[in-house]
């Protein structure tokens, strides 16, 4: 993906001369990602900031730890990676102030709601004379449609994906703990992420093993949208509500994913409500395809919950990528028109309070005439 991320950074560099912008920092990794090839493992929260500057026209700078520098130079296409070390020379900060020319720039471009309180020191410090331009919208702009490359490696990960959900199925049952499913999970993942990498240097620092922790409730549990595993043992007419969005990342794409089973048997008011989500899901992408209105989308999928007697408790969907969450948003007032090559997570659900909660979700990829499935996995009612 090497001239996809120069390609990426060349457009970048000429929405940024249409602003005239001088120069932008990015120091949030999913952006360095998206044009520099490059992430890291330390960031801010152990004191080891990364970061990206790009100039209006010229090469870009790679600043990264000491520590991480040899992998830097190894992942990315940028030739000027600069390294510093913990009580040198004034540390990340100063070599960011050398870069920036220490405060001489007219204007500077940043991620304003991605900016770490250590970043906004430095800005303060040492770019106070700069005008800041948020190029949030510039860089949210260019991720909506994504390139082939990058659908190709969401399909990837749409299988590792699969693999979860397959791993989850057969591990479900009476008196199985919830972290053994977990468990499950991980190692079916991270057994098909590795069926597609090998040991060549495209993929030498690409890790195929899941990490994150699982979103799973069971039984009453499944009104906790977000609760993860526990040591709670299934038991017979449980449902199990598994979310695999924050662990559907292959290559540093995300997906949204999620899928609920029963065990033994379910009760007619559990099967009501699971019909209810899957029938607001499947009428939102009923109507995915180029030149529809991203709120309409939701409110297809609203309609169907209002028909059943429950109200909408949340968005229907949201853009997926290299970040959790991208533009547009599938919900009341994004009035973004969808595009060919936009990538979203499509959701229905309810939540019964303290009773039941039914879910499922997938990812999708809009094509000229609707969208295309990329985690395809049964969603129908299962009874295990």
């Amino acid at each position: 993906m090497r001239d996809a991320f120069i390609r990426r950074t060349n457009e970048f560099q000429r929405r940024m001369a249409d602003k005239a912008i001088s120069a932008a920092l990015l120091t949030d990794p999913d952006s360095i990602y998206y044009l520099a090839g490059y992430w890291g493992y330390l960031g801010v929260e152990f004191g080891r900031p990364t970061a990206l500057v790009v100039p209006r026209e010229g090469p870009c700078t790679v600043v990264t730890p000491k520590m991480e520098a040899e992998m830097a130079r190894r992942m990315t296409w940028i030739e000027d990676v600069r390294e510093w070390s913990d009580g040198a020379t004034g540390e990340w900060a100063g070599v960011l102030a050398d870069i920036l020319g220490r405060g001489k720039l007219p204007t500077l471009g940043i991620e304003r709601q991605q900016i770490p309180p250590a970043i906004s020191r430095f800005l303060a410090e040492e770019c106070a004379a700069a005008k800041p331009v948020d190029v949030a919208g510039i860089l949210g702009a260019m991720r909506m449609i994504k390139d082939p490359d990058e659908i190709a490696v969401m399909r990837q990960a749409g299988q590792v994906a699969v693999a979860m959900a397959e791993a989850a199925e057969a591990a479900i049952a009476e008196d199985v703990p919830e972290y053994e499913v977990a468990l499950a999970v991980i190692g079916g993942g991270t057994r098909k992420a590795a069926e597609f990498l090998t040991e060549d240097e495209a993929d030498r620092f690409v890790s195929p093993t899941i990490h994150n922790l699982q979103i799973l409730q069971s039984g009453h549990d499944t009104c906790m949208v977000h609760r993860r595993s526990t040591v709670r043992r299934i038991r017979r007419g449980d449902p199990v509500y598994l979310c695999f969005c924050g662990i559907a990342n292959f290559k540093q794409y995300k997906l949204g994913f999620d899928r609920e089973f029963f065990v033994g048997t379910v009760s007619g008011e559990q099967a009501r409500i699971y019909e209810a989500a899957l029938g607001a899901q499947a009428a939102a992408l009923g109507v995915i395809r180029p030149g529809v209105i991203a709120e309409d989308v939701n409110a297809a999928a609203e309609e169907v919950y209002r028909s059943a007697g429950f109200e909408a408790g949340y968005r229907t969907g949201r853009a997926i990528g290299c970040s959790f969450l991208e533009q547009p948003e599938l919900k009341a007032g994004d009035k973004t028109v969808l595009q060919a090559g936009m990538t979203f997570a499509v959701d229905g659900g309810i939540t019964v309070p303290g009773e039941f909660g039914a879910r499922v979700g997938d990812s999708i990829v809009v094509t000229e005439s609707g969208y295309e499935d990329l985690t395809p996995y049964p969603k129908d009612l299962r009874v295990l």
